[in-house]
């Protein structure tokens, strides 16, 4: 039985290529302009959100955390569960409830971060 498999090459070329890569791009930079105002309005410079690695770890310490705790997102599973705490805290942080955390903090973070950083949202350090 032969498998055509050009649907599945297409769909590679289509997602795993240029527009992949550009969808990619696109995400991290929305997201690193409302990790920004986020950012900033904790009292981190809001540069710090445009380095990949090091915006995870100033992430946690909005979140109310030790940096160090930024080193569970290399454990997998761990990472997952520990990035849906992150979210809660955050959400908790700018006076959020979990629904808003979930959904809009960890989902699909870019509208949550720019929902949070361009608001009136007033952070409050986690405890």
């Amino acid at each position: 039985m032969d498998v055509d498999n050009t649907t599945l090459d297409q769909w590679q070329n289509a997602f795993g290529g240029t527009a992949g890569t550009i969808i990619g791009i696109a995400y991290y930079i929305l997201l690193a302009i409302a990790m920004w105002k986020v950012f900033t309005k904790a009292g981190y410079p809001g540069i710090l959100a445009l380095i990949p690695i090091v915006n995870w770890f100033f992430l946690v310490k909005v979140a109310g955390f030790s940096a160090w705790w930024g080193l569970l997102a290399l454990i997998p599973i761990v990472n997952i569960v520990f990035a849906i705490i992150v979210a809660l805290r955050i959400g908790r942080a700018f006076d959020h409830g979990a629904v808003f955390s979930i959904f809009l903090l960890w989902l699909i973070a870019p509208i949550g971060y720019f929902i949070i950083g361009f608001s009136s949202d007033r952070y409050t350090r986690p405890v």
